[in-house]
């Protein structure tokens, strides 16, 4: 194989096989707000904020989404706080991540409710 040719082929691949983008899900926003103020607004609070009505009752206090401070990597691909990532913890909860079993798993929702919650989650990040 010629020098050249090599070279081709590795100008395609290093790309495909280094620097894949992080899948984006195509929620709902407006869909997702709707089913946070039924599952998770008891906890999470109003607007993500924590602080939620039975948040007081709670030693560990609900993540706040505005920081977007998500410290489960679920799929290990070692990014943490990734729409997979957000998507596992809903649908299995934090226990078998290792965390709290506070959270709930929520495995009894669609996939597309869950993309539209993790939509929504992402609305609520604070802008950089």
């Amino acid at each position: 194989m010629s020098g050249r040719r090599l070279l081709s082929i590795l100008r395609i691949a290093l790309p495909v096989l280094f620097f894949q983008p992080a899948i984006v899900l195509a929620g709902d926003v407006v869909a997702g707000a709707e089913l946070f103020a039924t599952t998770c607004i008891s906890c999470h609070g109003e607007g993500g904020n924590g602080n939620g009505a039975v948040a007081g009752e709670f030693v560990l206090k609900p993540r706040p989404f505005a920081q977007a401070a998500f410290k489960f990597d679920t799929d290990a691909d070692w990014e943490t706080g990734s729409d997979a990532d957000l998507m596992n913890v809903i649908k299995n909860g934090t226990a078998v991540y290792g965390g709290s079993d506070l959270m709930p798993p929520w495995s009894g929702l669609a996939d597309s409710d869950i993309e539209n919650l993790v939509a929504y989650i992402r609305s609520l990040e604070a802008d950089p």
